[in-house]
């Protein structure tokens, strides 16, 4: 049996910047919405998105949040960008660990559970929308951030910061995983994020939020449809030049 856990946490601060986004004001939500699948797989828990961004500048740069390699330049807390426009962040994974990455938001789906072939779907995950999330994802920090999650989080139209949901087996429409066992200075991901919005709601945007004092960087865009999934054809060393190992994973 399969579960996948999606958590929902509280309230999402309303960017400083940006062109036109509208406040997100202060909602909470908590629920936990199992899949159960046809084979033999063990549970999986929603992983915790712990992440922390901030500023960058115009003119002279101002000082970092947080502690990054020289030349890395920080995207100013509160900036709102487009699909397939990057913002460099950094956070910290664990205490007095700073990770550093480049994020690119590629795609923004509007999915279906019709994709879900071969899954059982509880009532309560049937009150939900499925969304999937593409992004690209360098590491250009001094830590190596490997096995962790990616700390991008979904915003529905009700505000909700939505935690991206965990897989224990390889789901091939959407193949959303960990970083790799190894993912250090250099090394570039793409990788898809499943998210379940409550009550049928769309996404509306991404959000990068590390603690709820913090002026979120968030990528806003249309929604389109999935494309076909494609085969697994690169499972090889994730070192070095673009990763294209995210087909195997689990979630």
């Amino acid at each position: 049996m399969l579960s996948v856990d999606a958590v929902h946490n509280d309230r999402m601060n309303p960017p400083s910047r940006g062109r036109g986004w509208r406040a997100l004001f202060a909602a909470s939500l908590a629920a936990a919405l199992l899949l159960s699948g046809c084979s033999d797989d063990g549970a999986a828990d929603a992983s915790d998105g712990e992440t922390s961004s901030g500023g960058g500048g115009e003119g002279s740069p101002p000082e970092p949040y947080l502690p990054v390699p020289d030349g890395v330049e920080l995207t100013t807390q509160g900036t709102e960008l487009g699909l397939e426009e990057s913002a460099t962040v950094a956070y910290e994974p664990r205490q007095d660990e700073v990770g550093a990455l480049d994020i690119t938001v590629t795609r923004m789906d509007k999915a279906s559970f019709d994709m879900f072939t071969g899954w059982k779907l509880s009532p309560e995950t049937k009150t939900t929308q499925p969304s999937f999330v593409h992004a690209t994802i360098r590491n250009v920090g001094a830590t190596d951030l490997g096995g962790r999650r990616p700390p991008l989080y979904a915003v529905d139209g009700d505000n909700r910061l939505i935690e991206p949901s965990k897989f224990a087996s390889s789901f091939t429409p959407c193949p959303s995983q960990d970083f790799p066992k190894k993912f250090q200075t250099g090394d570039e991901v793409d990788t898809c994020l499943v998210y379940l919005a409550p009550d049928k709601g769309d996404l509306v945007a991404v959000s990068f939020r590390p603690t709820q004092d913090f002026d979120p960087i968030i990528w806003v865009g249309e929604l389109t449809q999935p494309e076909p999934p494609k085969d697994d054809k690169s499972k090889g060393s994730n070192k070095g030049d673009k990763n294209k190992n995210n087909q195997g994973g689990n979630n």
